[in-house]
């Protein structure tokens, strides 16, 4: 089994990057992992309180849980991964069931926080874009998918997006084997990555 983490600012692309080298691969030969299934739940706070989240945090995920279930896929066995909803910023009552495959990609702006995860990732990736770029699919995502107003967005950019990457995320650039200028756009960079994954594929 392949492990591969692609990390990276919100906004910068990595799940565009994670779709384009799922089309180069054969079908049920790849698994991913949101870094997001895994946050915290949250759901008995209020209103008042959910708003005051801190999702870029590496304290805001429950690593046990995650490097837990990865570990179980690598022994080869399925996993039921947590399903959270950003709106109600909870924890689904159902579950997803995940089986094993020979490629795990774990995705999320703080996968490389996290010291013990990154033991366990075969390749690390990092995703990087400029802020300006972010910013504008972070205000795009978050009106469209999490019900945010713009100035809600503009607010929580200043206050925890823009902060924490330059506390947490960006540093983490220098555990990556793979740095992805402009995201999903790199054309030659995901060949390559498929590349180097299919030939893990075909042995």
């Amino acid at each position: 089994m392949l492990i591969i983490g692609i990390a990276g600012g919100s906004g910068s692309g990595k799940s565009t990057v994670v779709n384009q080298v799922i089309k180069h691969l054969p079908k049920e030969s790849v698994t991913v992992i949101p870094q997001d299934a895994y946050y915290k739940d949250n759901g008995h706070k209020s209103a008042e309180e959910r708003a005051k989240i801190n999702f870029d945090h590496p304290s805001s995920i429950e690593w046990g849980l995650l490097i837990k279930q990865l570990e179980t896929l690598k022994s080869g066995m399925p996993i039921e991964m947590p399903i959270y909803s950003y709106v109600t910023c909870a924890r689904s009552k159902e579950t997803i069931l995940v089986n094993p495959s020979p490629v795990i990609i774990v995705e999320g702006i703080l996968i490389l926080t996290n010291p013990r995860l990154r033991k366990a990732i075969d390749i690390k990736v990092f995703v990087d874009a400029d802020g300006d770029d972010r910013l504008m699919r972070i205000i795009r995502r978050d009106i469209e998918e999490r019900g945010r107003s713009f100035r809600q967005v503009l607010s929580h950019y200043e206050r925890f997006v823009k902060t924490m990457h330059l506390q947490f995320i960006e540093p983490t650039k220098r555990y990556a084997d793979i740095i992805v200028p402009q995201g999903g756009q790199n054309k030659v960079a995901i060949d390559l990555l498929s590349s180097r994954i299919k030939t893990h594929i075909n042995r």
